[in-house]
């Protein structure tokens, strides 16, 4: 089909990276570092090194690579058609999960915003019905997307940075210090506990390049969306998380589901609270809108390179792929039942560390195959150099991320991985090499002669 379809500015695509990231962790994260206390810190500290440096490798991928695909085109380089497979299957499922983790967070500050106890059948039932608004938004393109995300980040961006420049008013010293390990665990073990989830914060900055084909200029404009946008989070995740965790007791602060709400209450009063959590429901929802932009156009990269199957890459005349929208509402929806709790931080928690191992397992290929694609496509040495040691360090940091979220997570995302294998060994060598065998057969040429007509 012919499409009219404008594609997205470098502003418009770094709102979206920053959009992504900020709805994927700001609003829920106070929370579930509160209950590792203040210590977590060091793990922001961590995080942000790794991600800055995750970022300014998959900037170079921008620059450099000829293939398309995003993530799997870099991928391709060092590990072929199979590692362009492996790597957009590993991170469309960890964007699955990580929509139904979103919105499940708004569903918190919803129940929140609007005084109401929801039941987890409910809260179920009602992030189905986020997401499928959210992924309807998208039928009307790239560009109208891009539009709505400049505007919604801002319910996020507003409240965080009134936290970061004005906090420091109500801030107490003693209460942060006092907060500072409240489950006396040692040093490592802290970290470890609340690395994937300052990890699960930064998970966003490598979808421009996953929306490469929907912007303008990509080899100028995707490196700058991808390094700058994670710059500008890393400064709010870190300023706006710990000057919270000075304001608000901890206690409340570990069982608040809208703890944003919760701070401007404690600095204001219940309305202003009330009217910050609207800002910041508003806000996550476009984060909402980008993932599943993001989601559709990895379906449609995949499907287009042949993949997945072709109905992911039909699109309506503005490029929207409406029918592969409808099928991954449907996953989605499967997963928010599946993983119904009575914890809705919980029922987050769960979501945030398997989204984390699936995610990063592509970060390791793009890692790895880096120096392959700056070799071939004639980098200087002196760059080559910098990223094979930068390459380095990302794999440490991303091992110790898929190490810290835990046995049970990690056993997830290995079976999503090995089904992801054994489908595409199934689908693109194995089946082909059987239909061919069975075509040479004689019992089948016998059959096929005596019904053809």
């Amino acid at each position: 089909m012919k499409t009219t379809a404008k594609k997205m500015s470098v502003f418009q695509l770094t709102s979206i990276v920053a959009a992504n990231m900020l709805g994927a962790g700001i609003i829920m994260l106070p929370s579930q570092l509160a209950q590792v206390g203040t210590i977590s810190i060091l793990s922001w500290i961590i995080t942000v090194l790794g991600s800055l440096t995750l970022a300014y490798i998959f900037a170079q991928c921008g620059l450099f690579t000829k293939k398309s695909g995003g993530l799997g085109g870099y991928v391709e380089y060092a590990f072929g058609r199979t590692g362009h497979f492996m790597a957009n299957y590993s991170y469309a499922v960890s964007l699955v999960i990580a929509n139904v983790a979103i919105a499940i967070s708004i569903v918190g500050y919803g129940a929140v915003l609007f005084d109401v106890d929801l039941s987890p059948l409910e809260v179920s039932l009602a992030t189905i019905v986020l997401l499928m608004v959210a992924a309807l938004v998208n039928v009307r393109g790239n560009k109208s997307t891009g539009r709505i995300s400049n505007i919604t980040i801002w319910g996020t961006m507003l409240p965080v940075l009134f936290i970061g420049v004005f906090g420091w008013f109500w801030f107490d010293p003693e209460m942060f210090v006092s907060v500072w390990n409240p489950q006396e665990l040692p040093v490592f073990d802290a970290v470890s506990q609340s690395i994937s989830l300052t990890l699960w914060g930064f998970l966003g900055f490598e979808s421009a390049a996953a929306n490469a084909d929907a912007v303008e200029n990509p080899k100028k404009n995707v490196p700058i969306a991808t390094f700058f946008g994670t710059l500008a989070v890393a400064v709010v995740y870190i300023v706006s998380t710990n000057i919270m965790a000075g304001i608000i007791p901890n206690i409340e602060l570990v069982n608040s589901t809208a703890p944003f709400g919760l701070v401007f209450a404690y600095m204001f009063n219940g309305t202003v609270g009330k009217i910050v959590m609207a800002l910041m429901a508003v806000s996550c929802f476009g984060a909402i809108m980008g993932w599943q932009f993001t989601l559709s156009r990895v379906f449609k990269s995949c499907a287009e390179a042949g993949f997945f199957p072709k109905v992911f890459a039909r699109v309506n005349r503005v490029d929207s792929p409406v029918r592969g929208i409808i099928i991954l509402l449907a996953l989605q929806g499967i997963l928010a039942l599946m993983t119904t709790d009575e914890s809705l931080n919980e029922q987050f928690a769960q979501l945030v560390n398997l989204a984390v191992v699936t995610n990063v397992f592509p970060y390791i290929l793009c890692c790895v195959a880096v120096n392959k694609m700056l070799s071939i496509e004639g980098a200087t040495m002196g760059l080559r150099r910098l990223i094979y040691a930068m390459s380095a360090v990302a794999i440490t940091y991303d091992s110790y991320a898929i190490y810290a979220c835990g046995e049970v997570p990690i056993q997830g995302g290995l079976a999503v991985i090995i089904f992801g294998y054994a489908a595409y060994q199934a689908a693109f060598h194995w089946r082909p090499r059987l239909v061919k065998a069975v075509g040479k057969h004689p019992a089948y040429k016998k059959i096929k002669s005596e019904y053809t007509l």
